[in-house]
């Protein structure tokens, strides 16, 4: 089987008699696609999503490119197999029509604490057809959920789109920011106070409104952006 077969095979489900039958012996302790995505993952925990090639995944391994060439495609197939496996990681509720603002804000906060756990990883949910079948469990979910809230399925459609975009945004900035940090002459891009001063010494007669609202601008502490937009989305959602 090929490298696009396997690839393909991922994507279907399980076939119970495909499990049972005898599996051709293999050479001791080979390399298996769980343990790429393992890995991979450890890599990004420690070292940020841009650290992450096929070249320094094969020396963590301590194996060369073709071997992983073997289980996976190219980096947008690991990418998907990396966004599919913190979506296992995620518990959907049943739907329910009285509760579904709330199941819908709390499946995108798990999806937003998998992202910040691997700085930069959502960067790899970007842009990424949803084939997965974890990744399509999560969308089938939120779907149910915004459909017995009686939300309209384009707009349900479109919300979850949009939704999944800003989580992934908000993680990449995140992760950017933090990388940033690392850096003194960055340091004060997360110093509220730092960032107030500067707005408050800007010129009145040029800048009005951020000199007046300079506290407004900046305040928000740990998720409370986060939590502010998802409600705006959601419950303006609930208004159509």
């Amino acid at each position: 089987m090929n490298p696009r077969e396997r690839r393909a095979a991922r994507h279907q489900p399980p076939n119970p008699q495909a499990e049972t039958a005898p599996r051709p012996r293999r050479r001791k302790a080979p390399i298996t696609v769980e343990q790429v995505i393992d890995t991979a993952l450890g890599v990004i925990a420690t070292e940020g999503y841009e650290a992450l090639t096929m070249r320094r995944l094969a020396d963590a391994l301590d194996t060369g490119p073709a071997s992983l060439y073997a289980h996976v495609v190219n980096k947008a197939d690991l990418d998907e197999l990396l966004i599919g496996r913190l979506c296992a990681e995620l518990v959907l509720p049943e739907p329910d029509p009285a509760a579904w603002r709330e199941q819908i804000r709390g499946v995108c906060t798990q999806i937003r604490d998998q992202y910040l756990k691997y700085p930069g990883i959502s960067r790899a949910a970007l842009a990424m057809a949803p084939t997965d079948l974890e990744t399509m469990r999560v969308s089938e979910g939120m779907l149910a959920i915004l459909l017995a809230g009686g939300v309209a399925p384009q707009a349900a459609a479109w919300t979850i789109d949009a939704l999944l975009l800003y989580v992934a945004a908000y993680c990449l900035e995140a992760s950017i920011v933090r990388r940033r940090s690392a850096d003194d002459d960055a340091v004060w891009v997360l110093d509220r106070d730092e960032l107030l001063r500067r707005f408050t010494a800007l010129p009145a007669e040029t800048f009005p409104h951020t000199t007046r609202y300079a506290a407004e601008l900046t305040a928000g502490e740990g998720h409370d952006r986060f939590d502010f937009t998802l409600a705006l989305m959601i419950d303006g959602l609930a208004h159509r």
